[in-house]
């Protein structure tokens, strides 16, 4: 990546009174992300690194495994730049696992353990993965495409490899009866066979990660919603990391935060874990989240910090087992638009439940490392994303050119800064488009986003380009719509995606789920039209409205609108 250049075009954005006494610009570590680790193993050894079902392990004793997994790996000839898949929910073998092959100088290739068969091969394939790191879950869809892929060793993980005996014992006798596991061979063992293998490996083992290497593969939609390998090196993820302790502030060594979000998604990895990790915080793995059971999560753990997605802080404020939560006090939502509707909604609880926390929403895409960009302490403004964090440059231009566009109108959001991606893997034309090098010689990220910018430098994110409705000329930005309809006071969340139409090509339909207790009616449905005609252009207006007691979400949480959007083509196919 390009040097810095301190004459880029900056807008008059608050950095000192967003952030307190904080930079523009932070100095940033060279080496790799399992150096951050160890750095602060130094200094707070017998801190708690995780808490995984109540088993506490501290920094010392985390960096004691992570060493034993490198010499492991190492023993079955992982060598510096070769790609593991881990294919893992939140467990400690995961992230043991992670920054062993991070110590090593090889490439940690993240993959969800639900994804399909012919998925899995392909994340293998295109990672040229010479190890497979799986949980036992996933083994029979690995199993049958293991040969067709240049994966060398599997290693399987048993999901009570590391639950406390009694609970281990207990989902052996319920759940995991119905788990079909492997023979031991040469070239599959579970867990702690491989681990007992460290013992083979007698050369010295030292941390090789330099900051342009490669450390991690995660995937996404890319530019063209084909799910392309985002390559991120040791630079880009400590970074990410850095720049968001210091915006967030108020992280102290020793708090507790929930690691709900996945560790095959860039917010659970770089955020939820290193970030956290890095601080000298606790993350307390969840590899399932149960919403229903949030109420006996937080009275177990008494979490500091919770950090989701939407949907998780929409399941925390329907619960109605939560009393008090006086021990938060930082409140991260990303991944997804947070509504100013849900905004209010999810300040108002955590007023009545003893805290005085507000939620701060960050935005970022897999491609920036996760978040590049968050609302400052105590400066919320309605409908902004935040301002850019420390070293991150952000510029609002007319799609797919550099030419700038005047505070408050709306143009494609790019981002520069060290965070962004190396690119594509395998993907020379993708990463073309959407890395490209300006006249000011910086690398910009071209994200596919709409946005403004206004003079302070809060950055106002509006929609996807490609999620965007065109009805009869007009562009319709389902957020906006979206806004409106939650501002209504029966409606919980709602999801707004374009339908065909034999006129105006499209036209809006919103998905709504009703508060609880609050039943759908004509009457109802009536009230929400009128609250939705007093504050949007008629072109904007739902043209069909829809009661549903869910929306359908994607595997990290979100909403998945394109399920939406599938159903309705479906229905005029039929």
């Amino acid at each position: 990546m390009k040097k810095k250049d301190k004459k880029v075009n900056k807008p008059a954005t608050p950095w000192e009174t967003s952030y307190g006494n904080a930079l523009l610009e932070i100095e940033l570590p060279e080496g790799s992300l399992y150096d951050e680790i160890e750095r602060t193993a130094k200094k707070y050894p017998n801190y708690i690194a995780y808490n995984y079902f109540n088993t506490k392990v501290t920094f010392n004793k985390f960096i004691k495994d992570i060493k034993k997994c490198a010499r492991s790996l190492k023993a079955y000839g992982v060598e510096s730049g070769d790609a593991v898949t881990i294919c893992m929910p939140n467990t400690p073998e995961a992230i043991t696992a992670f920054y062993a092959i991070n110590m090593i100088g090889a490439v940690a290739n993240m993959i969800h353990p639900l994804s399909a068969e012919n998925e899995i091969k392909d994340y293998l394939n295109v990672s040229n993965s010479t190890m497979l790191i799986t949980i036992d879950l996933a083994w029979t869809k690995v199993e049958n495409i293991l040969k067709e892929t240049t994966v060398q060793n599997t290693v399987v993980v048993s999901v009570k490899e590391s639950m406390p005996m009694l609970l281990g014992i207990g989902y052996q006798l319920t759940k995991g009866l119905k788990v079909k596991r492997p023979k031991s061979s040469e070239s599959v063992m579970f867990w702690k066979e491989f681990i007992s293998e460290s013992s083979s490996y007698r050369e010295e083992l030292k941390s090789i990660g330099g900051k342009d290497d490669y450390a991690a593969i995660l995937y996404s939609g890319g530019t063209t919603g084909i799910s392309k390998g985002i390559v991120l090196s040791n630079y880009n993820l400590n970074a990410s990391a850095l720049q968001s302790l210091e915006a967030c502030q108020v992280l102290t060594p020793g708090d507790i935060s929930l690691a709900i979000l996945p560790i095959f998604h860039c917010f659970g990895l770089g955020i939820c874990i290193h970030a956290i990790l890095t601080k000298g915080v606790t993350a307390v793995l969840i590899p399932q989240f149960v919403a229903k059971d949030f109420h006996k999560l937080l009275k177990s753990v008494k979490p500091n910090v919770i950090i989701g997605v939407p949907t998780l802080f929409e399941a925390l404020i329907s619960n109605k087992n939560i009393d008090d939560i006086s021990y938060l006090k930082l409140a991260i939502s990303g991944g997804d638009t947070l509504t100013p509707s849900l905004k209010y909604k999810i300040d108002d609880f955590f007023r009545e439940h003893g805290t005085d926390t507000e939620v701060r929403e960050g935005y970022g895409l897999t491609e920036s490392s996760g978040a590049s960009c968050l609302m400052p302490v105590n400066k919320y403004k309605e409908g902004s994303i935040g301002v850019p964090m420390p070293n991150m440059y952000y510029k609002i231009v007319s799609p797919n050119t550099e030419d700038e566009m005047p505070y408050g109108e709306e143009g494609e959001i790019i981002i520069s800064g060290p965070s962004i991606m190396l690119g594509y893997l395998n993907e020379e034309v993708e990463t073309n488009q959407t890395l490209r090098i300006h006249s000011d010689n910086r690398i910009w990220l071209h994200t596919g986003d709409v946005g403004t910018m206004d003079e302070e430098g809060y950055i106002f994110f509006t929609q996807r380009i490609k999620r965007m409705i065109v009805s009869s000329g007009y562009n319709v930005y389902p957020g906006q719509v979206e806004n409106i309809i939650n501002s209504h006071e029966s409606v919980l969340t709602s999801t707004v995606v374009g339908i065909p139409h034999p006129y105006k090509h499209q036209v809006a339909k919103a998905f709504i789920v009703l508060k609880e207790g609050v039943e759908p009616t004509k009457v109802l449905e009536k009230s929400i039209r009128d609250h939705c005609a007093k504050s949007l252009a008629k072109f904007s207006l739902p043209y069909e409205y829809e009661f549903r007691e869910s929306l359908p979400k994607t595997l990290i949480g979100k909403v998945a609108y394109t399920k939406l959007i599938e159903e309705e083509l479906n229905k005029e196919k039929e």
